[in-house]
């Protein structure tokens, strides 16, 4: 491992200063309202001198050449690799964070591997990665980072996908989504209570952040949620929420169901059942949505894609690993009912392999 890399001092932008002298950083919707020296929430944006730095700019905590389907994202180029990095902080505080060793670190501790938006481009071309994921920890928090990473790799044929929980304001919404290609977005739960709560945030941001993306993008985009037993997983709820994104993402954003394991801060839950997954996938399908998925568990029915017309296999999925392919293009080769999502003629064969790569 090499040696600890020196923070950043990259100008970040989306800020103001207040009438009391405070300096109010205007990316997500907390607000951080900073006196010099200080650090936001997301413990990456500084404070210093008559401005704000990103300390993470060109600072990664690792990388890896992922299958897509890993986001997870079933309709975007399936079968292809990407190449996925993170940094270090986050802007939510989730108890049951399940990267919690990278979204909660300090930068010093985790980011060992220097890269420049044009060298991460230049390495996804080299290793034929059809793509390029900012993941592990959220990528709105050094959204100046990779909008840079996005252009460098649109400049080489390369797409990208921010893999966020899509807590940013109206305000830096429309730059950060205009350089992605793809999001998957971590809807956390349907209630006020359980964001305020156990992610120290709030719902509403998220929901906007989904209509936007349906309504004023061309960004392909999937929503997961991961079920929590006794929090986030009653029928209630999942009604509720079934009903919400039918009336307002419409029936053909995939949205994926994950299972939880005990992590972090949240270690007196049990494993996600199967069978909750299940339900939760029968009644959002029962509301109309054509793309309902299960993840976590070895669950080849819930994990693969089925024509939503005419009920053929489309692409068999045994965790990450393709099998039948029944696609023509973007149509099923059974009934030549129109898919949505972004396909190629043919899919990819990376399979399921995690390949970590070195760029520093």
């Amino acid at each position: 491992m090499a040696g600890k890399l020196p923070a950043s001092d990259y100008p970040a932008r989306w800020w103001t200063m207040l009438p009391d002298g405070r300096m109010e950083c205007r990316l997500c919707p907390r607000f951080c309202k900073l006196q010099e020296g200080q650090r936001g929430f997301c413990f990456v944006r500084q404070r210093t001198g008559g401005g704000m730095v990103l300390t993470t700019y060109g600072r990664s905590s690792g990388f890896c050449v992922d299958p897509i389907e890993k986001k997870p994202l079933n309709h975007f180029l399936p079968g292809t690799s990407v190449l996925s990095f993170g940094t270090a902080g986050c802007n939510l505080g989730c108890r049951f964070c399940q990267n919690w060793d990278i979204s909660k670190a300090r930068e010093s501790d985790r980011l060992s591997d220097a890269a420049s938006p044009d060298a991460i481009a230049a390495t996804a071309k080299r290793l034929g990665c059809h793509s390029v994921a900012f993941t592990y920890n959220d990528p709105v928090i050094f959204a100046e980072y990779a909008i840079e990473v996005a252009q460098a790799c649109r400049a080489q044929g390369i797409r990208t996908v921010a893999v966020t929980a899509g807590y940013i304001t109206d305000e830096a919404r429309p730059e950060f989504y205009r350089a992605m290609d793809a999001a998957n977005v971590d809807l956390k739960a349907f209630t006020e209570d359980f964001y305020h709560r156990l992610c120290y945030a709030q719902l509403q941001p998220v929901l906007d952040t989904l209509v936007y993306l349906r309504r004023e993008t061309d960004v392909w985009f999937e929503v997961t949620t991961l079920l929590i037993p006794g929090e986030n997983d009653s029928r209630g709820e999942l009604d509720r929420a079934s009903d919400w994104f039918a009336a307002n993402l419409g029936p053909d954003v995939p949205w994926h169901f994950t299972a939880f394991h005990p992590d972090f801060k949240m270690l007196d839950k049990p494993r996600t059942p199967p069978a909750t997954l299940a339900l939760a996938r029968e009644i959002a399908r029962a509301k109309g949505l054509k793309h309902v998925y299960t993840g976590n568990v070895h669950d080849r029915a819930g994990g693969s894609t089925w024509c939503p017309a005419c009920g053929a296999l489309l692409i068999e999925r045994d965790w990450y690993e393709l099998g039948a392919y029944n696609l023509d293009g973007n149509r099923c080769r059974a009934c030549g009912s129109e898919i949505a999502g972004r396909f190629e003629r043919q899919p990819g064969t990376w399979g399921a392999r995690c390949l970590p790569v070195r760029l520093g």
